[in-house]
Order: structure tokens, then sequence, then C-alpha cells
């Protein structure tokens, strides 16, 4: 028989294929799934989110350009300049309606003969190459591209940081005569950021050619300082200061999460933009399926391992009863009624309880094969068996001993009483009327009785039982005999 060890080593063999099984399948799609997604973030959603914001940037900061443009070609700008430069107003005039018409934040002329700075209100200053801040009207004035874009503060506007569009202007000969242009503030850029965030869901901010971050969104006020000293961001902060147009996309991990990062330069500030994405929000909805393909292949696998130990169980009770099973009457047979006497017998020798045997077979059984053949022989076997079990108690045991001889052990039972349930049992059988196909029969039976005495050998004792049987039978048949030990 298999026993439970090797039951259970097999179930858990099964569980380890079944688990092993799972698992591989189950993670092998999550990491599958995870890196498509990080890939079509990393390959396709933040740079277009970075080439859509760039486009904005540029639409938002090429509008000033294209103002400044327009003042620095305007005939009447020129010809004042030109005129000497009387009448203050008009020329203030001339900026506040500019301001006010195309919303900017300032609007100023530099005359390079003068050194006069105009705003909408009048004259603001007189500059110098003396004082720094003025630096870059010379620096304007020796570039050779028609403007730039200078983030610096804006003295006519409360030293705001501004964005200016410095346009330099020529007179009809092509000689430079001055600057003029627009300021945007960085407020203004900002909430475009914030705008910029809201509709594309990803952190965006700006870092100078240093690395230092200038301007964030509302999302990201607490950021500040240089990229080299952000969490997670230093590890690739000598890669996104690489002055290259083109986006540079790249990865970094903040705490347990992973960011990925767009990175370009963008001339026209001297900045950099970078987009980010948190993908831990885009990966939950697999991680949820992930769970959930877990709960179900533990569940699968405890179905599968119940209904294993089932078929299991039911396969060795089938085997057990195969091997175990005399296939002709379906009492025990010998190879099982061995393993059940041992019992049997230990038993009796621990609690002292008497156990007797009753040895019996079919008088002239071979008569009946001859006469009726052999399928009768065994129809009138079961039959036989079906009428010792109807007498015996439940506790009794059973077995075909060989050919027409059956062996009856008796728990608790001691000789006295073992030869009175000999006796019913030769009673029944011969008031037995056996069903033939041609009619029915009556047969007898001889039967030896013997009770285990302690300490005994089995030989010893089926040898007592088997002797008084064949006292049975030379004594006539259809009798019982008793076994006594010699004294």
């Amino acid at each position: 028989m298999r026993s439970f060890p090797e039951k259970f080593r097999l179930l858990t063999w099964v569980s380890i294929l079944l688990v092993a099984g799972f698992l591989t399948t189950i993670l092998a799609s999550y990491f599958v799934s995870r890196e498509a997604i990080r890939q079509s973030v990393q390959e396709q959603a933040l740079p277009l989110t970075s080439d859509n914001i760039y486009s904005e940037i540029q639409k938002d900061i090429l509008r000033p350009v294209f103002i400044s443009s327009l003042m620095a070609s305007d005939t009447f700008l020129r010809d004042w300049m030109l005129s000497g430069e009387a009448d203050t107003d008009r020329i203030a005039r001339y900026l506040k309606q500019v301001k006010d018409k195309y919303h900017t934040v300032s609007a100023f002329l530099v005359s390079d003969k003068t050194q006069r700075y105009y705003y909408p209100d009048g004259v603001l200053k007189t500059i110098s190459p003396s004082i720094g801040r003025d630096a870059w009207f010379y620096r304007v004035r020796e570039m050779k591209a028609d403007y730039e874009t200078n983030v610096d503060l804006d003295m006519a506007n409360r030293d705001t940081l501004t964005i200016f569009i410095n346009h330099r202007v020529f007179d009809y000969d092509g000689q430079f005569i001055g600057a003029t242009g627009v300021g945007l503030t960085l407020d203004t850029v900002s909430e475009l950021l914030d705008s910029y965030q809201h509709r594309f869901h990803r952190n965006i901010y700006f870092v100078d050619g240093n690395g230092v971050v200038k301007m964030t969104g509302q999302s990201m006020r607490n950021v500040h300082g240089a990229i080299t000293a952000l969490p997670g961001v230093s590890s690739i902060a000598s890669q996104i200061l690489n002055r290259s147009t083109v986006p540079t996309e790249l990865e970094y991990q903040r705490g347990s999460a992973t960011v990925l990062l767009s990175s370009r330069f963008i001339p026209e500030l001297d900045w950099y933009l970078l987009v980010e994405q948190d993908i831990t929000d885009e990966v939950k909805p697999i991680r949820h399926v992930f769970y959930m393909n877990i709960a179900v292949s533990a569940v699968i696998t405890l179905l599968v391992l119940a209904m294993t130990l089932f078929a299991i169980n039911r396969y060795q009770r089938q085997l057990e009863t195969v091997a175990g099973t005399d296939p002709l009457t379906g009492l025990l047979n010998r190879q099982a009624f061995e393993f059940v006497f041992q019992q049997a017998m230990l038993d009796s020798e621990r609690r002292g309880s008497p156990l007797s045997a009753v040895l019996f077979d079919v008088d002239h059984f071979k008569a009946v094969n001859d006469d009726h053949g052999h399928l009768a022989g065994d129809r009138i076997l079961r039959q036989i068996a079906d009428t010792v079990r109807s007498v015996l108690r439940e506790s009794d045991i059973v077995t075909r001993w060989g050919g027409e001889e059956f062996l009856v052990l008796l728990k608790d039972c001691p000789l006295q009483q073992a030869a009175i349930i000999a006796e019913k049992l030769r009673h029944a059988i011969a008031e037995q009327n056996f069903a033939l196909p041609s009619g029915t029969l009556s047969l007898t039976a001889s039967l030896g009785v013997a009770e285990y005495e302690c300490g005994e050998s089995s030989t010893s004792f089926f040898g007592r039982a088997d002797k008084a049987l064949y006292s049975a039978k030379t004594g006539g048949r259809n009798r019982s005999e008793v076994s006594h030990l010699a004294t």
C-alpha cells in the first residue's frame, strides 16, 4: 500500500509544477506588459509631449519675436530715432500701445545714439557700459543675429524676472541704431507650464545651462536648486546637460518608483526642457491584473490538488480493494488476511482478550464442479460467502483460505463461544438451498475451531484449526471439532 508520505510527496511535486508553471506564465506576462508600457511611454508618449510643449513654447515665444520684429521694422520708430528723438511722449505712447495691444508686460526701445532706455512711461534711464545690468545692450549691438531671447530682471516692472526679446534696429542704410522689443514675465510662462502639466499629466520644468532649476509648474513648486542634488535625477544630470536640441530619453529611480525623463535644449531660452513621468500609475492596472492572476492561479492550484488528492485516494482504495480482496467472493484474500491477523493478534496480547478462528470447507465440493461445472461451483462459493457474512458479527473477519476453504477470525471470542458460532455456520450452510441453473442443491460443511494462545505462532494456531477440521471430516463430515491445547 502507498504510505501517506509517498502520497504527499506526489502532491508536493504536483504543487511545485503547478505553482512554477503559473508563476512563470504570470511573471513573464507581467514583465512583458510592464516593459511594453515603459517603452511606449519612453519612446512615444514622452517625446510626443516634449515636442508638443516645445512647439507651444516656440509659438508663445515666436509671437513676441514677431512683435519685436514688427517694431524694429516700423518706419515710425526708425524715423523718430533718426529725426533726433524729439517729443518723448510720442515714443512712450507708441510703446504703451504695443504693450496694451499685444498684452505684453513690457515694451522698450534703447537708442544707440543717446543711450536712453525708453518704456511706456517715458525715459527709464540712460544706459552705460560700466553698469552690469546694461551689458545686454552692448552684447546685442555686437551680435550677428537679428534678435536674442534673454531672461533678465525688468527694472521697469519692479525687477520681475522676465523673458526679453531683444531685436536689433537698423536705419535705412543698414546701420545699427538701437534695440527694441517686448518682455514676458516668467509667471506667464509658469502658467503655461501649469496648463501643460494639467493637459499632459506629466512633470515639466526648466533648468539652465548649469543644471539649476529655473522654472516649474504648480505641482513642482518645492523643487529647486541644482538637479545634481535632486534625488534620482542626480544620477543622470550629466546626460541631461548635453546642449542637444534632439530629445534625450533617460530613466532613473526615485525610491521604489521608476521615472522616465525626456530632456531637450531650447536655444531661444538657453534652458533645458525636462518632461518626466512616473510610470507607477501606468503599471497599476497590470499590477492589479497580476494580483488577480495570482489569486486565480492559487484557487486553480488548490482545486487541482484537491481533485488530485481525491483521485489518488480513490485509486488507492481501488488498488487496496483489488490487492486485498478475493475477486470471486469479495472476501479478504490470504495476503490481506495475514496483515489483519497480525494486528488482531497484537491487540489480543496487549488487551488479554480471547481470539478464536473457525476453519471450514465445503464437503464433497469436487463433485459439484465435476457434475455441474466450475461456473456453478463459483456461484455456490459466492453464495456461501454471503451466508457466512449474514451469520457473523461486524467485528468478525472472514477470508477465503483457498479453493473451497474459508477461515473466520473471531475477535473477543473464547473457544466455547467460537464453537457455538461454528455450529451456527454449519446449520446455516446445511439449511441453504444453493441456486443453480438446473435447480437447487444442498451442501454441508466441516469445521475446525481453535483459540489463540498468547505467544503462539500463527503456524501453530492455524495448524491446530486445520487438524480440528481434518478430525471433523474424518469423523463423518457435516460437523465441527474443537482443538484443545495439551495440558
